[in-house]
């Protein structure tokens, strides 16, 4: 297991979903093809909808631009 999903597993077990909006969104500009970005994006996105996120609108952003919304 690596760093960031060390952090992730800690938000999670925190229930922060600040930090899981910036993880998931890291781990999406890292991830290792379209499929696994999409994965970690739209974890961002929902997370960033349930706190009315700044970052909402750039997270919908890529996935529309990913053919997947």
């Amino acid at each position: 297991m690596n760093e960031l999903d060390t952090r992730l597993l800690a938000a999670h077990a925190q229930g922060d979903q600040w930090a899981l909006v910036a993880l998931y969104t890291q781990a999406a500009d890292q991830a290792a093809d379209i499929d696994a970005a999409c994965f970690y994006l739209t974890h961002a996105y929902v997370f960033a909808l349930e706190l009315n996120h700044p970052d909402q609108d750039a997270l919908f952003k890529r996935l529309r631009a990913a053919g997947r919304v």
